[in-house]
């Protein structure tokens, strides 16, 4: 039997199932939208916690390493999350810490957390595009000395001391409205075990490890290392360590 023309009811049927393949085409489009931006967050939210961050630098004692002053075009710099699973920070380099609950920090504004789904949800994507969520207290600084080593300030050329030694510290500024370009003499200081001693390069407006009843970072509380500058594009660039 040869092929017979299509009657009124296959033409009917045929309509019905292309009308019905158009209904359901934006439906599955909207799902596979959703599903492409659930599947990103997560990855957001897993790199963030495990491998990389970005944060902003929120205050000015880290000058001229990062820009964080008032004015400024504050930085935003990409965090290393990983390498101190395998390995302890080392002297010069820049990490990111969580405030020690000992220490009294004037540098960072708190202001209250936001309230409701909404406005807590905004502040995390925020924090994970790089813009200091609220009520957030991590630090940046740089390590100077690590535990069993000793710390002093300062030789008769105004440098740092570790274990006797002077160090060579070309990243170390001085801002003029701070006041004189000296450094603030501190006795010897041995660092515990698993503890850091942590300065900012803006030693005259650095609130860190030299300021009373602080002292010492644990290094449980380091959360990574700063390597690089993303934001602005003009300063982007590696965060170096030089330190000897």
């Amino acid at each position: 039997m040869g092929p017979r023309e299509p009657d009124a009811v296959d033409i009917a049927e045929s309509a019905s199932r292309g009308a019905q393949r158009e209904s359901e085409t934006p439906r599955r489009s909207l799902w596979r939208g959703v599903r492409a931006v659930l599947v990103v967050a997560v990855l957001a939210v897993l790199i963030s916690a495990f491998v990389a961050r970005m944060y902003a630098i929120p205050s000015g004692s880290m000058e001229q390493t990062l820009h964080g002053c008032p004015g400024c075009d504050n930085d935003r710099v990409l965090v290393d999350k990983l390498t101190y699973r395998f390995s302890d920070p080392a002297p010069g380099d820049v990490i990111v810490f969580a405030l020690p609950t000992t220490w009294t920090n004037p540098e960072l504004e708190q202001t209250p957390a936001p309230t409701g789904p909404v406005g807590a949800g905004l502040a995390r994507l925020g924090a994970l595009l790089g813009i200091q969520a609220v009520g957030e207290t991590d630090m940046i600084k740089r390590v100077i000395a690590v535990g069993g080593q000793t710390v002093a300030c300062c030789d008769v050329r105004n440098r740092v001391t570790v274990d006797g030694r002077p160090l060579d510290e070309p990243y170390v500024y001085y801002a003029p409205e701070f006041g004189p370009s000296r450094q603030i003499p501190f006795e010897p200081v041995r660092v515990p075990e698993g503890q850091l001693w942590v300065m900012g390069d803006s030693r005259n407006n650095s609130v860190d490890s030299r300021a009373p009843g602080d002292g010492p970072v644990l290094l449980a509380d380091v959360k990574g290392k700063a390597r690089l500058i993303v934001l602005p594009l003009g300063r982007f660039g590696g965060i170096g360590t030089a330190q000897n």
